[in-house]
């Protein structure tokens, strides 16, 4: 089976080629802005690399969040074109997922959030929560932070959660708090006609 795993929720775009277990293609490129330019002609580029081409591809694995809106929302508008178009799956997988992936059964998964919090999600629960990274309680549960990762390993886990995955569902964007911009509060100007 032949998976292709991306990411582009934050300062990253990264991307993971596997053929079952093995890593054809693995690359992960900082950057600011300009996601949205660089993702398909970096995942064409890996795909020739390998010998394949987007018809070889048997499902799709996507970051979907939480992190930078505009960039969870390439990735997953890619994810679900792609999709779409080769009549093959696409996978959301979390930033959560990612962070534990591997973990035991008892963990905490964080990734970062503006104003030094961070969202929080412990094993067992539904929902993460979001505080500011000062007011973690202890826990026993190991600690698995999104942000230690570099965008390959992201890349890697997204791809090989995306293999094994039993999800039916389209990708969707992660959102856990309402954006920061909000429409204006002055009323819409007449016209006039």
């Amino acid at each position: 089976m032949l998976t292709l795993g991306f990411d582009t929720s934050a300062a990253h775009v990264a991307a993971a080629l596997l053929s079952g277990d093995e890593v054809l293609s693995v690359r992960g490129d900082l950057m600011a802005k300009g996601q949205a330019e660089h993702l398909m002609p970096m995942m064409e580029e890996m795909l020739a690399g390998a010998g394949k081409s987007w018809q070889d591809l048997d499902r799709i694995g996507v970051g979907i969040g939480p992190g930078n809106f505009t960039g969870i929302r390439i990735a997953v508008s890619a994810a679900r074109g792609l999709a779409l178009s080769l009549n093959i799956p696409a996978i959301g997988v979390s930033g959560f997922e990612v962070a534990a992936f591997g973990a035991d059964a008892h963990f905490r998964a964080l990734v970062n959030a503006p104003r030094d919090q961070v969202y929080c999600l412990e094993s067992g629960q539904e929902m993460p929560v979001l505080m500011p990274r000062v007011d973690l309680p202890d826990t026993t549960a190991e600690t698995f932070e999104f942000s230690t990762l570099s965008a390959e390993d992201i890349a890697l886990r997204i791809a090989r959660i995306a293999a094994v995955s039993g999800k039916a569902e389209r990708p969707a964007p992660l959102y856990i708090r309402a954006a920061d911009a909000a429409p204006p509060k002055d009323p819409l100007p007449q016209i006039i006609g």
